[in-house]
């Protein structure tokens, strides 16, 4: 993707490591058999915090904001999920 100063690799790379840090997070939740609400606010900060990285911490032209929105997005997605299993924790399938 030599247009946006990325080469193919690196931008699979960081397509990949988001997906392994919400992921993470999923199995230590399950190891230490956490409550719903706790694993999905916590993806949520993983979310966030690559957000963060791939918006503003990334140097033009090689940021992804985006990627970042897109990150913020599904955040707060996880945030309204993580808020609705607290409440009430038998209809969360999460």
């Amino acid at each position: 993707m030599t247009h946006t100063g990325v080469d193919v690799i690196d931008f699979l790379f960081y397509t990949i490591y988001p997906v392994i840090g919400i992921f993470v997070v999923e199995i230590i939740s399950k190891i230490i058999k956490s409550p719903k609400w706790i694993k999905l606010w916590s993806q949520a900060a993983v979310s966030i915090g690559f957000g963060i990285y791939y918006w503003f911490i990334l140097q033009a032209p090689q940021n992804f904001p985006l990627t970042g929105m897109v990150m913020f997005a599904l955040a707060l997605a996880l945030i309204y999920q993580g808020r609705r299993a607290k409440i009430s924790p038998n209809k969360s399938y999460y």
